[in-house]
Parts: structure tokens; sequence; C-alpha cells
């Protein structure tokens, strides 16, 4: 088994399977009927890069693991998501301010591992950068909109985009994983997606007539962990929910 793209995948996968959860907790509680129906076909999207990158790391792990079975069997330490998309939705501005910053993030990943030296990995990122570039182009407009608009919701947008940023330095961190596969041109070094990542966000920032936190206020150590299995007692809630008919009638299919 390739131990360390392994746990990449799982990365990769629960990431994406763990904010396609919170997205969808906004169904029957959007502010508005369109922005509903966006935020919940941006969560079936993520749920269907979800299956796959799960379906991958079942495949290189070697064990039979399907991808219900690394989803709703594992418990929260054996989860490898980042933690910024484990972090309650609160308000909306609160979700797209998350969801923002995790799509330019995303985006630029994706059209780097584009470019993997394994195939497998190469063409889901390929399949993924279609729909992730819309994803980008909503969370950007919307962010605009709320920062550009009245008083209180530019405030509010502030505060929110204060907020999630001090959990962006975990999306660029490169540990023993990320570099040994960087080396074998797997994967890209997170730390390199910086630069792209900043100006495009910055623009937009900028757009939304907000400011941009500093650097050093997304380099905090105490923000990092869900990488290695150390997350927020936020995920252990997601878990019991999403896991409930599984644990409830192991082996049940539909």
């Amino acid at each position: 088994m390739d131990q360390a793209l392994f746990q990449y995948l799982l990365r990769l996968g629960d990431t994406t399977l763990i904010l396609s959860h919170r997205l969808s907790e906004w169904t029957g509680h959007g502010p508005a009927l369109e922005e509903e129906m966006a935020t919940a076909n941006v969560a079936l999207d993520l749920l269907g890069q979800a299956r796959m990158w799960l379906t991958l790391a079942g495949e290189v792990e070697e064990k039979g693991r399907s991808e219900d079975q690394l989803a709703y069997l594992r418990d929260a330490p054996q989860y490898r998501n980042y933690l910024l998309v484990e972090r309650e939705n609160g308000h909306y501005g609160d979700t797209m301010a998350r969801q923002f910053l995790f799509d330019v993030w995303h985006y630029f990943l994706l059209r780097e591992l584009s470019a993997s030296q394994d195939e497998r990995v190469a063409a889901i990122a390929a399949k993924s950068l279609k729909e992730v570039t819309y994803h980008v182009r909503r969370s950007s407009d919307v962010l605009v909109r709320l920062g550009d608009g009245t008083e209180e919701s530019r405030a509010r947008m502030q505060e929110a985009l204060d907020d999630a940023w001090r959990y962006v330095g975990e999306l660029f961190h490169d540990d023993d994983v990320i570099a040994g596969l960087a080396d074998r041109g797997i994967v890209p070094l997170h730390s390199s997606l910086w630069p792209a990542w900043e100006a495009h966000a910055s623009a937009v920032i900028r757009e939304a007539t907000l400011n941009l936190p500093a650097r050093d206020e997304a380099e905090h150590p105490a923000h990092r962990g869900g990488i290695v299995g150390r997350h927020t007692e936020a995920l252990g809630y997601i878990l019991a929910e999403m896991q409930h008919l599984q644990r409830a009638y192991p082996g049940a299919s539909w």
C-alpha cells in the first residue's frame, strides 16, 4: 500500500465530504430560494468529488474498503479533513466567507493536481476543476455583494472573514506526506499555492471593500491538526448525524 498517497486521498475525500455536509445543513434554511438552491448544488458537487477521492483511497489501501465504509465507519480521530470545513455554519456570511477562502484554495490545488504524475489523481482533479471553477465564481460574487452592501452586511462580512482566516494556514502547511508526494510529482507543495491564492483572494476582498487580514493571523498552530486527526468537537457532532443510519443498521444498503 502507498501509505502517503492513501493519507493524502483521505484528506481530499474527507475535506470535500465534511464541507458538503455542512452546506447541506442550509437546505430549508437558506436566506433566499436562489441561494439555497445554489448552496445545495455546490454541496452535491463536493459530495461527488468526495466519492471519487474516497473510492480511489480504498483502492490504494488494498483492504477492500468502499467509499461508504470509509465515510461511515471511521470515528473522528480517523478523519483527515482540514479544520476550516468542519467549523459551524454560523450566519450565511460566515458560511460564505469560509466557502470563498476554501474555493480559491481548492481551485489552485486542483489545477496543479490535474498535472499529477498519477493519472488517477489527475483525472479526478480535472473533472472536479470544472465544478470548482463555478464555485469560485459564485462565492466571490456573494462575498462582493455582501461586503459592498449595507453598513451592517459589510461589518458582518468583515467579522466572518477575520474569523475564518485563522484556519487558512493549515491549507498551505507542508508535512512529510505532502513533501514526499511532491518529490514524486504526484501533488504540489501546498505552500507553493499561496502566492496565486493570495493574489486572487486579495483582489476579490478589495472589490468587496473588505480588509485583508494579515498573513501571520493565518499561521497560528492552534488552528491546525485536522489532517492528522486532531479535530474540534464540531466534527463529532457532524459524524453523529451523518453516520447515524449506518451505525444503527450496520451493513444496510438500498
